[in-house]
């Protein structure tokens, strides 16, 4: 059964500590003076729990709430809050994921839907894949009519180097099934701007 717990593995800790001594060294800071001594264990045990993704399946996070039910209209958890890493940079990228679906016949416990989208976030990712992802995730467990998934984040890779634009945001959006439909996609759409 799935529990969200921080595991760290002491032999990844430990090998991460030494490369990240190297790379405080190599930038030109002593990893010995008094505020650096602990960052290398910090540093090791927080990458560990912001790329914790890789250790779960998301489809059996979805597998353990799901219910026979006769309901057949859209199902929509919006403003779940997401922190991933850019793979491109390995700078953090955050915002908000939407994501609907039409059940056909079978729902998933509502708690659900924001852990896949946490599981998923928490790898090295690219915003346009997260958001397949997530989509596809949906699509494989419930077989539902349609899943809809819009992403809105801000990117550091663009806002703290390269472009250097603070007020910039990015929109991503994938969808299935009877999201397809024009009028399923304006409704989703008037959904999550609704607020």
């Amino acid at each position: 059964m799935y529990k969200r717990e921080d595991k760290y593995c002491e032999d990844v800790t430990e090998n991460l500590k030494g490369k990240v001594e190297e790379i405080l060294a190599e930038i030109g800071e002593d990893p010995q003076r008094e505020g650096l001594i602990k960052t290398p264990e910090r540093v090791s045990k927080a990458w560990q729990f912001l790329t914790h993704g890789y250790n779960i399946d998301p489809r059996e996070i979805l597998t353990q709430a799901l219910f026979e039910e006769d309901y057949s209209e859209m199902i929509l958890v919006k403003d779940i809050e997401i922190y991933s890493l850019c793979e491109h940079h390995m700078l953090p990228f955050f915002g908000k994921a939407h994501v609907a679906y039409i059940p056909d016949g079978k729902i998933v416990g509502l708690s659900k839907i924001p852990r896949v989208v946490e599981v998923f976030a928490r790898r090295l990712q690219v915003q346009e894949r997260l958001t397949i992802q997530i989509r596809d995730a949906i699509d494989d467990v419930l077989s539902p009519i349609g899943v809809a998934v819009v992403i809105e984040a801000q990117h550091l890779c663009m806002m703290m180097r390269g472009a250097e634009k603070q007020n910039s945001s990015t929109t991503t959006s994938a969808m299935s099934g009877q999201f397809l439909n024009p009028a399923t996609r304006s409704e989703f759409t008037r959904l999550i701007n609704g607020r």
